[in-house]
């Protein structure tokens, strides 16, 4: 076992660890868990990463027998120049918040107020740069009290006492040199128990690693510099963390909404882990539909999952007004009589993500794959704008059940407005292996499809039966159809026979259907005896 999968390895005891605590003081599987898991987790890197920063800036520090005692020696202004040279990733602890500090005051009557108020304090110390915003602009901090969670004011202590005790045994120093994939893999078990159904209205807190790198890597094929990449519906942020990823985190500005709050938190701790904390003032939470925060301002690269079928009809009329027409330009789905948490919200943010993209920008958006042959309505609408607008990127449909939630047949159809020439096609349904994930079944592509999938699109490569590469004129004259098998070849196999060689296998064919009469014929007479025989018994 490697350092890294080692240290993998322990992290992930902490993890459990603090999920313990949890279950021990009845939160397991809590609607409140994920929030002091995620909380405390965030605590800890944060201290962790402060101490990091400051052995690296302070050599002598460092040597120090207790380097916390040695932070305490500081000058007020000495402590400050200390903070200021240190990263923008690094949030400002000062010694009463440091782990080590809450440990030596764990058998304190009032534990849990000491434990509550340094995160609210650390909170409020790190607000201009950590705090999340809502769509009208209030500000959500980094830490609540986490001990409000415990139902006995009197086991409260106790419970913040065996959280700081899982904490202090462990460290992240050795690890902050590791890549995007260390802490990508990291954060997917954090939020593994939390990932469910339900959790929120729009939020999808994950998308499969394969399908977010196979967007990132055919989105990004050169090397860029002070970008803006955009998720509309950002759930957890794993697209947005392949794209930065791909790009680099420091050549990148991310910008999100999402409605739910607890999509709002994951992202957050995403960025965090992925030394994007600059990005953090832009995660806005709130309905991106009735209230985009960022109306009007249009962006280098856009990555979205959408939810696809929602009940969005308390609302519905608000969007279909006549300031709304430009960008919902192919219109607003109509209120079923039955079945409204089937309307289709995700033509919905197709159109909001066509109207946020620069003239010179490119999307990569997951549609359900019924979007790419519909033969009327708002679909077929998006895909003639997009052709007739020369915007079009390509298309990749993708195995079922790539995504184990949804048997939905998915594909991911990209926009590129500087694309003028062919249009990739991929036809990837077939590809992938069927494993069992929970109560559910997904398929999981393997290293070498996915490069095939990425090297394919971005070299534009033909493949009978897999790819094809067309023009605009050409989708135009298949009445708008993205789908890859619409285009591909139809191959009829020749092969040279003697008329004598061609009669006998007719011969042969009759003699078959004859064979096949006389043995129906025969299993009629048979089954009408048996009945006759029934109904004489009876």
């Amino acid at each position: 076992m490697t350092k890294t999968e080692a240290f993998q390895s322990q992290a992930r005891d902490l993890i459990d660890n603090l999920k313990a605590v949890c279950a021990n003081y009845g939160l397991g599987n809590d609607g409140n868990e994920f929030k002091i898991i995620t909380q405390v987790f965030l605590y800890k890197f944060l201290n962790d990463q402060f101490a990091y920063e400051v052995k690296r800036l302070d050599p002598e520090t460092a040597k120090s027998e207790s380097w916390e005692a040695a932070l305490k020696e500081y000058t007020p202004e000495a402590y400050k120049m200390l903070t200021l040279r240190m990263g923008g990733n690094t949030a400002i602890l000062k010694p009463e918040h440091l782990i080590t500090t809450l440990y030596m005051q764990q058998n304190e009557a009032n534990f849990s107020e000491i434990f509550d108020d340094t995160l609210t304090n650390l909170a409020a110390l790190n607000s201009e740069v950590f705090s999340v915003s809502t769509e009208g602009g209030a500000k959500v901090v980094l830490f609540e009290p986490v001990s409000q969670y415990i139902s006995n004011p009197a086991r409260r202590s106790e419970f913040c006492k065996g959280m700081i005790n899982k904490l202090v045994n462990f460290s992240f120093e050795d690890i902050f040199s590791e890549k995007f994939d260390f802490w990508a893999t990291l954060f997917e078990y954090m939020i593994k128990d939390y990932n469910k159904d339900g959790g929120g209205k729009y939020a999808e807190y994950y998308t499969p690693h394969a399908v977010a790198r196979i967007m990132a890597r055919c989105l990004v094929q050169e090397e860029v510099q002070n970008v803006t990449c955009y998720d509309p519906s950002a759930g957890s942020g794993t697209l947005l963390m392949n794209l930065a990823h791909e790009i680099g985190e420091d050549c990148c500005t991310i910008y999100s909404e999402d409605i739910s709050q607890k999509s709002s938190h994951l992202l957050r701790l995403n960025l965090i882990l992925n030394k994007l904390v600059h990005s953090i003032p832009n995660i806005i939470q709130g309905n991106t539909l009735l209230h985009p925060s960022y109306a009007g301002q249009q962006f280098d690269y856009i990555v979205s999952n959408p939810p696809f079928k929602l009940d969005f009809s308390d609302f519905r009329n608000e969007l279909d007004k006549k300031e709304n027409n430009r960008r919902f330009f192919a219109g607003v789905p109509k209120v079923p009589p039955k079945s409204k948490d089937k309307m289709a919200i995700y033509q919905l943010f197709l159109q909001h993500i066509i109207d946020s993209l620069k003239d010179t920008g490119k999307a990569a958006v997951v549609v359900p794959t019924g979007f790419l042959t519909a033969q009327q309505g708002i679909d077929k609408k998006i895909r003639r704008h997009l052709v007739d607008e020369r915007m079009l990127g390509g298309v990749i449909s993708m195995p079922s059940n790539i995504f184990a939630t949804t048997g939905t047949n998915v594909s991911i159809l990209f926009l590129d407005a500087n694309n003028k020439e062919k249009i990739i096609l991929i036809d990837a349904s077939a590809l992938g292996q069927k494993v069992k994930s929970g109560k559910n079944q997904k398929t999981v592509l393997t290293e070498v499809e996915e490069e095939r999938i990425i090297n394919t699109f971005n070299e534009k490569k033909v493949e009978d039966d897999f790819s094809v590469a067309v023009s605009y004129k050409e989708i135009e004259a298949k009445n708008y159809s993205l789908s890859a098998g619409q285009y591909f070849e139809v191959k009829i196999e020749y092969v040279e026979i003697t008329p004598e060689e061609f009669q006998e296998k007719i011969d042969q064919h009759i003699a078959n259907l004859k064979s096949y009469s006389n043995d129906s014929a025969m299993l009629e007479t048979e089954l009408t005896k048996i009945i006759e025989g029934l109904n004489y018994d009876l």
